[in-house]
């Protein structure tokens, strides 16, 4: 080779490899900051995390290359969710996760600038989360849980596996903006299933305890356990009292039947956070949460425990058994 087509060779090697070097290194670490409403021990937790960051996986992220992930666990304590939301603020994120009205309503606390995207969220538009569905406007979208009318859906079946029950305690947290409107679409419905309605204020171990130990006393009794930050954490507490005093019970996430308790009708949150993951990449690529529209769930599911069934003494109905989505012998 001659001597200046060497040096040639030399020199074109010099420009290409610096440039790929330096475009591998410029290549910004984005990220996402995470609210959970449960606790950082909490196996459904776990799960939820594995699922979101199995999906950003998915679409090109990677832990620890392009991408950071800061989690915060509120445990169910909303007196922590400001303190959090500020926490993660503070970390300069590109966007933020978030479980929950109460904790969306924390995080548009401290920004109104960094894009949201929230799961497991109900009727986000009248608690002034978002300006509609279709056009959600400012920073925030996601995706709802389930409407107010499905709460009616719990008193019926708890009617279907229990036809006996002629009172029903529903436990909630009166703060929260949900329980609102999932007590009042369950006590129009009361009336013609023949049910009289206990609600229950319970936040803490001890309350519900009490609560449920009371109202199982006299006979003919059901639960029904509407979703909750107090739910979530002291759900093998309600379970296991629930069962304990033969109380049929109804909630609103898979989970709770696969951990014991009697049946479960609502959305898979694993599925929605999976749905939240393509949201947050859509943003991270340059699309703004204005234009997101809020998205429901596409699949209600009905869990069935009939290992819990028959420790009760109930038989469930061959048609609800045969409309069932899960049921663990």
């Amino acid at each position: 080779m001659r001597r200046r087509d060497f040096i040639k060779v030399i020199a074109g090697s010099a420009t290409v490899w610096p440039l790929d070097a330096r475009g591998q290194q410029s290549e910004r670490v984005r990220r996402i900051g995470v609210l959970m409403n449960k606790a950082a021990d909490d196996p459904e937790g776990r799960s939820a995390v594995s699922a979101f960051e199995g999906a950003l996986q998915k679409s090109g992220w990677k832990l620890g290359a392009n991408l950071q992930i800061d989690y915060r666990w509120g445990a169910g304590d909303s007196s922590r969710y400001l303190i959090y939301a500020t926490e993660l603020a503070t970390h300069g994120p590109d966007v933020l996760l978030a479980e929950g009205g109460t904790i969306v309503g924390a995080l548009q606390r401290v920004t109104r600038e960094v894009p949201i995207v929230f799961f497991g969220t109900t009727d986000p538009v009248n608690r002034g989360l978002v300006a509609s569905l279709s056009r959600p406007g400012g920073n925030t979208t996601g995706f709802t849980q389930f409407e107010f009318g499905i709460s009616g859906k719990w008193l019926e079946l708890l009617k279907q596996v229990a036809p006996g029950v002629t009172r029903a305690a529903v436990i909630r947290d009166p703060s929260q903006f949900s329980g609102v409107g999932e007590l009042a679409a369950i006590q129009a419905i009361a009336p013609s299933l023949g049910v009289d309605l206990s609600p229950v204020d319970a936040r803490d171990a001890q309350a519900i305890e009490r609560a449920i130990t009371d109202f199982a006393r006299p006979p003919n009794g059901g639960l029904i356990v509407t979703p909750s930050g107090a739910a979530e954490r002291h759900r093998e507490l309600i379970i296991t009292f629930a069962n304990q005093h033969r109380l049929p019970a109804v909630f609103a996430y898979p989970y709770f039947a696969r951990g014991g308790g009697l049946i479960s009708y609502g959305p898979d949150q694993l599925e929605e956070l999976r749905l939240a993951a393509g949201y947050v990449d859509r943003i991270l690529r340059g699309e703004k949460p204005a234009d997101l529209p809020v998205q429901a769930p596409t699949k209600i599911e009905l869990v069935i425990n009939l290992k819990t069934a028959k420790a009760l003494g109930l038989s469930i109905p061959p048609s609800l058994l045969a409309s069932a989505d899960e049921v663990i012998e």
